[in-house]
């Protein structure tokens, strides 16, 4: 593999206004970042989309390891985003379905993205990290490791 020259890095994404930016939107999309690009928050769009309307219980079997206080925290930020259906039915036992909206079906195709550059890159990215790992270990704590 050759040396990453500054020809191969990737460009910067430019806004349509030309780079000034604008400071609601800006304060908007590092919310919507910082509130959806969590692991439980991208595991649930990913079940919700594979398979539709799921229960509570249904949910947390899909999402292994999730607690159910985080599960209901996550379930309720991404109800008040928009991006999911919360749909209660008059039963007893209570009966409630999730079922993503349209925000986060595209919301989904969007981090779909990210699966499948992970999938594709898994390998660059493993052998990256087993290169750090080596790198580190040989390297004196009062050293600065060379690039």
């Amino acid at each position: 593999m050759k040396p990453a020259t500054k020809m191969d890095q990737p460009k910067a994404v430019v806004p349509p206004d030309g780079g000034e930016g604008n400071a609601s939107l800006d304060a908007l999309v590092s919310e919507i970042i910082g509130r959806v690009a969590d692991k439980w928050t991208m595991l649930a769009l990913e079940a919700l989309q594979e398979h539709g309307r799921l229960r509570f219980t249904e949910l947390a079997a899909e999402l292994k390891g999730v607690s159910q206080k985080m599960l209901t925290k996550t379930l309720r930020q991404m109800e008040s985003d928009g991006l999911l259906l919360r749909t209660v039915f008059p039963v007893i036992p209570p009966r409630v379905e999730y079922e993503l909206t349209q925000l986060g079906t595209g919301l989904s195709a969007a981090f779909c993205g990210v699966w499948i550059w992970a999938e594709k890159n898994r390998d660059e990215i493993e052998a990256a990290r087993k290169r750090f790992a080596q790198r580190i270990e040989h390297t004196q704590p009062w050293q600065t490791p060379r690039s």
